[in-house]
């Protein structure tokens, strides 16, 4: 089977990878789903289960995790919480029998982190504020806490919508809608053999706009060929190499952990994907018919060479393509991707003009396919080495 064979080499530091886009037509209905149920209702208000869904496809939210915030409609105050909490109490001494567990009219809301007192937890909590993508880890995409709030009214009609709703994970970015009242949501039973409901639920729909949550792109992409004489006259395969690196502008910026990094491609080629090493992909097909893009992340055992490796750990994979005669050609940059996200951000691809093409007449001399790759992962990570290095101390 005559193929291409594509190196990713992913070669990370610390900072924040961001683009200048404000729409991802990669994921267009990528959003974080907020949704409050009322559970029961107490003296003076009610318990609510609040439960985030990171509905994204491939952005997370990382470390220090999300911090979510609203203003109430009346003078509600927070009794008490389980799996978070806020982080100002705010005034409470007009209170004579207890003190509110907060009495701001704007709280401001953070996960409870890992290793939280099991009393203090309630299912799905406690992650420190770190979601997963959907497509990567849906049973990581989820985060819930429960609150009990007070002087807010005891039935559905005397209930009032919290407003001005706002969500960083863990800087800007989302943009959150006004809350909706839906249909109550339903719960089955353990035994599966009865049903019951929230009281009341409303829903807080959040979405990302890579150029709200930064102007200045930092992620860059450099693309580079090695041509073996032999397979660029007979036309059997190409090698090519994807560097992806961001180095630190302030070298107080802390590191960040990419153990669960992933890296979204658009490439012609991928109805021709034939097998791929050392990393987990999904297609994403955002558009019916268009198959062009395609998710890639890390497993677990490469990922922990990655994170303790510091600023100048890399992966790589090796991605094999079916060559379909009548779509591919050595010519124009064809064989390498036409866009890359890293962690849900644009990357700044090089211009059209600057992609590498295939060489006029190949060379006399002869690489063999390991030497051809050992040499860029050298070159690649020396270059980037020295670009960190001098950009740490400039």
């Amino acid at each position: 089977m005559e193929s291409i064979v594509v190196l990713v080499l992913l070669l990370f530091s610390c900072s924040t990878f961001t683009s200048t886009e404000a729409y991802d037509p990669l994921d267009p209905t990528g959003n974080i789903t907020l949704k409050w149920d009322v559970m029961s209702w107490t003296a003076d208000g009610y318990v609510a289960i609040v439960t985030m869904y990171n509905f994204q496809q491939y952005r997370h939210i990382q470390e220090p995790g999300w911090t979510l915030g609203w203003t109430w409609a009346k003078k509600e105050v927070i009794w008490n919480m389980m799996g978070s909490q806020t982080t100002e109490q705010g005034d409470c001494s007009k209170f004579k029998a207890g003190t509110p567990h907060c009495c701001k009219k704007d709280p401001t809301v953070v996960d409870m982190l890992p290793g939280t007192p099991y009393n203090q937890q309630i299912a799905n909590c406690c992650k420190g504020g770190v979601l997963n993508s959907w497509a990567q880890d849906p049973s990581n995409a989820v985060s819930s806490f429960q609150l009990s709030v007070g002087s807010a009214g005891t039935t559905n009609k005397t209930v009032k919508l919290p407003r001005n709703f706002t969500l960083r994970a863990p800087g800007p970015g989302y943009t959150c809608g006004p809350a909706k009242i839906v249909r109550p949501t339903q719960f089955i039973t353990s035994d599966k053999r009865r049903v019951t409901q929230a009281l009341m639920t409303w829903n807080i729909t959040c979405t990302y706009s890579q150029f709200l949550a930064q102007k200045t792109p930092t992620c860059c992409v450099s693309l580079s060929s090695f041509y073996n004489d032999t397979v660029s006259r007979l036309s059997t395969f190409i090698f090519n190499s994807i560097i992806i690196g961001e180095t630190c502008k302030y070298t107080s910026s802390p590191i960040m952990n990419y153990s669960q990094w992933n890296l979204v491609v658009q490439h012609p080629n991928f109805d021709n994907l034939t097998q791929l090493f050392s990393f987990k992909y999904k297609s994403l097909n955002p558009y019916e018919g268009l198959n062009d893009t395609g998710m890639l992340w890390g497993v677990k055992f490469y990922n922990d060479f990655l994170s303790s490796a510091g600023a100048f750990g890399n992966v790589q994979s090796e991605i094999l393509f079916r060559k379909d005669k009548s779509t591919f050609t050595f010519d124009k940059g064809w064989a390498f991707p036409r866009r890359i996200y890293f962690n849900g951000d644009n990357c700044v691809m090089p211009p059209p003009d600057a992609y590498p093409w295939s060489p006029n007449a190949s060379s006399n001399l002869v690489f063999s396919l390991l030497n051809g790759v050992n040499l860029n992962v050298r070159n690649a990570q020396e270059a980037a080495n020295e670009a960190i290095k001098r950009d740490a101390g400039g």
